[in-house]
């Protein structure tokens, strides 16, 4: 499978604070991918080296084949929508597609128009007057007819109203099926992530603790409630993500790729969001470490 982006070891430093360490990834293309994760997990920062925005502290990232930022033609290869959906308040609709026009080489000046026109922008209207959902849709506008290979989206509709949200993923998904790009998306919204990505990621303390198909993900995760029972008494295929215990019973999140035959379980699936927290939850090695640190 070709790799959209490929992070090997990747770390980036501010002073002495690590934001995102020893992270190793490999996105596919094709794909709506989604990333997740806690608070300080380093998606932003992971986001802003794939664009190019910073510069690795450590370890190596390509994008495309390339260096990130590295050349023109590379950055006219990939769009960015920030957070905050930056547009420029004192400028009009138009005035952003005639920048956008000069900035951008592969520039798609008709499908920015036409876009425009069916979202209901008034070319004349200041930026600044929009709602924030017509923002949004606005810096989306502007990520689309840059017309790049890898569409990068960092949090975007995370200030957003449930309709503006809803208006702007069933934009992203009618452009990434019509113009056939990669889309990297970051969102603390798994609802929202489970209705567009194909693809998801979960980051937490800037690794990996999940990657894959979102349907295939689903397919080999099973919720698993019966009769107390200690980790280490399930078959040594079933890998326990996440585990709690009452005196009496033990609910189990576990990946297999083997059916579940023990009938002393209870067996169902969860959902993507029940999935993403089991796997947020998960115990790293700098919490094990800490705790016992924590004891003695």
């Amino acid at each position: 499978m070709t790799a959209v982006l490929e992070a090997q070891a990747l770390g980036r430093k501010y002073g002495r604070r690590w934001a995102l360490r020893e992270c190793t990834v490999d996105i596919p293309a094709g794909h709506v991918v989604g990333l997740v994760g806690p608070n300080g997990a380093g998606k932003t920062t992971l986001l802003k080296l794939a664009g190019g925005q910073l510069e690795p502290s450590a370890g190596g990232i390509t994008v495309l084949g390339g260096r990130p930022g590295g050349t023109p033609a590379q950055l006219a290869r990939v769009g960015f929508v920030a957070q905050d959906t930056p547009v420029y308040a004192g400028l009009t609709v138009a005035e952003h597609l005639r920048l956008g026009a000069r900035l951008n080489p592969r520039w798609d000046a008709a499908m920015a128009r036409e876009r425009v026109e069916r979202l209901g922008l008034v070319p004349a209207q200041r930026a600044g007057k929009l709602s924030g959902g017509q923002r949004a849709q606005l810096a989306l506008t502007l990520g689309l007819a840059k017309r790049p290979e890898l569409l990068i989206l960092d949090e975007p509709v995370a200030a957003l109203d449930p309709l503006a949200r809803r208006e702007f993923l069933q934009g992203l998904m009618e452009a990434t099926a019509e113009h056939e790009l990669s889309v990297l998306l970051s969102s603390h919204l798994v609802s929202d992530l489970e209705k567009v990505c194909d693809y998801l990621i979960v980051l937490v303390d800037s690794r990996v603790r999940m990657a894959g198909k979102v349907d295939r993900l689903l397919a080999t995760h099973h919720r698993l409630t019966g009769p107390r029972r200690d980790p280490d008494r399930l078959p040594a295929d079933q890998h326990v993500v996440s585990a709690s215990h009452t005196e009496r019973q033990s609910t189990y999140v576990v990946r297999t790729d083997t059916p579940i035959l023990d009938p002393a379980w209870t067996v169902t699936e969860p959902s993507l969001e029940d999935l993403v927290l089991a796997y947020m939850e998960e115990p790293t090695a700098e919490n094990r470490r800490a705790a016992l640190e924590a004891q003695r």
